[in-house]
């Protein structure tokens, strides 16, 4: 690794330069070095961004009122019916619930709300206070169950107890406790459930719509737009299709396992992976009639973008991309998504990529490339420069560093209002690289 005086050596093994004598093996899904400071977030925080987008649950955060706020519409998920998963609720915890314990408090908060409002579903997330002081969540959510006759399911995330990955493992957890209470006996429908698109901004709808048109019936939504009454149904379908791979695969697994419901992986970043998907779930299904229907769909699409995508080809040639997304399934997509317009992938990373996430990218991109796992601003600043990348592809929190190095942006989070899923997403990105990387701007400030 370079510039050993600029970058941690404990971060030696987390970064990889295709081509070096190290192989292609990196270190990954493990706990955040010390000191590092890297944009991987909580247990807590990772559990809360699964669930939230359900949107008639309540969410309760048992801890302080940070905690709460933090997460408050943590993903700009979009919904069709209810609005209660825009609200956020706390029991606020306070120096004297430290002491004291704060299980009081949340029995109070489940009583008000089950009495003010009596939904069907309240989570109940243990943060990393509650984890210290010991409060027995799972006992006054199994109580307030019995006595409103709601489900209460608490959600253990203490945020000191791993890494965002942590989160969503525990968030399936709480999925499973709510779907294996399903009536027993319902007929299996040829239908899909859809895992792991949160609908940030109508792209779930954007999915649903293709699979509609294949005549391929969406049974249950996990998490985007999802309503209780919907998830209930999620064991009836006969397929999983697993969106975000990262937050996803252990349900899928789980549902496989105890459902018999098997799944794949999809995505609908791109060009290339958009049109393999489609095709990948009729096949998965058997289904030969939504199979030519996708032929079709794909036919039509891919013809509507030819001039856009062979005008990008033109005006971006050459230049270079680094990526830092959260996870692997969708470095991958965007490797080759600029591939597909002509753009080199410099630097890549990850905030929860597994192995065999690494193991796919470094057999798509080019010798040289950097490919680093729960980067810090740090060691991010250090290779765009290096490479001389002309956009950064990330979240909210690595906004600030790219336009400070004078690159162009494109953010790829939850807090987007415009889609990049599916055909009509391919023209807003291709759209969004351009002008950003092609802006005037830059030479004035670079």
């Amino acid at each position: 690794m370079k510039a050993q005086g600029v970058l941690l050596e404990e971060r030696r093994n987390f970064i990889h330069h295709k081509g070096s004598c190290g192989g292609n093996t990196i270190q990954c899904d493990t706990e955040s070095v010390s000191g590092a400071v890297s944009q991987r977030a909580c247990v807590y925080c990772g559990a809360r961004v699964v669930l939230n987008p359900i949107t008639d649950a309540f969410h309760i955060v048992h801890g302080p009122i940070g905690c709460a706020s933090y997460t408050w519409d943590i993903r700009g998920s979009l919904s069709s019916g209810a609005e209660w998963y825009r609200n956020s609720f706390s029991t606020d915890l306070t120096e004297q619930d430290v002491i004291f314990g704060g299980e009081k408090r949340l029995w109070e908060a489940l009583e008000e709300v089950a009495r003010a409002h009596a939904p069907k579903v309240i989570f109940v997330y243990a943060t990393c206070i509650v984890g210290v002081i010991g409060d027995d969540v799972r006992a006054v959510c199994k109580k307030a169950e019995e006595k409103f006759g709601i489900r209460v399911i608490p959600v253990m995330a203490p945020g000191f107890a791993g890494h965002k990955a942590i989160g969503y493992r525990m968030a399936c957890n709480a999925i499973m406790e709510l779907i294996s209470k399903a009536p027993a006996g319902r007929k299996r429908r040829k239908g899909v459930n859809i895992l792991g698109d949160f609908n940030l901004a109508g792209e779930m709808w954007i999915i649903k719509n293709y699979l509609e048109e294949m005549g391929i019936e969406v049974v249950s939504k996990i998490t985007g737009d999802a309503s209780c009454d919907e998830l209930m149904h999620a064991p009836e379908a006969s397929l999983n299709i697993v969106q975000c791979a990262g937050s996803m695969t252990y349900l899928a697994k789980r549902m496989e396992e105890d459902m018999g419901i098997p799944y794949i992986k999809v995505s609908f970043f791109g060009l290339e992976d958009t049109a393999q998907s489609l095709l990948n779930i009729a096949q998965a299904l058997g289904d030969g009639e939504a199979e030519s229907r996708a032929h079709l769909l794909i036919a039509r699409e891919t013809h509507e973008l030819k001039d856009l995508i062979q005008k990008s080809k033109e005006a971006l040639s050459g230049k270079r991309a680094a990526i830092y997304v959260g996870g692997g399934f969708k470095a991958i997509s965007l490797i080759k998504q600029f591939r597909e317009i002509g753009m080199e992938t410099v630097v890549v990373g990850t905030q929860t990529g597994k192995k065999e996430d690494y193991d796919i990218i470094h057999l798509l991109v080019n010798e040289g490339t950097v490919v680093l796992d729960d980067a810090n601003p740090a060691e991010l600043e250090h290779f765009i420069k290096e490479k001389q990348a002309h956009i950064l592809v990330g979240g909210v929190k690595e906004r600030p560093l790219a336009y400070k190095l004078g690159v162009a942006f494109l953010d790829h989070n939850h807090e987007r209002r415009h889609p990049l899923a599916g055909f009509v997403g391919i023209k807003n990105f291709i759209k969004e690289i351009n002008l950003s990387v092609n802006s005037p701007v830059w030479q004035y400030v670079r």
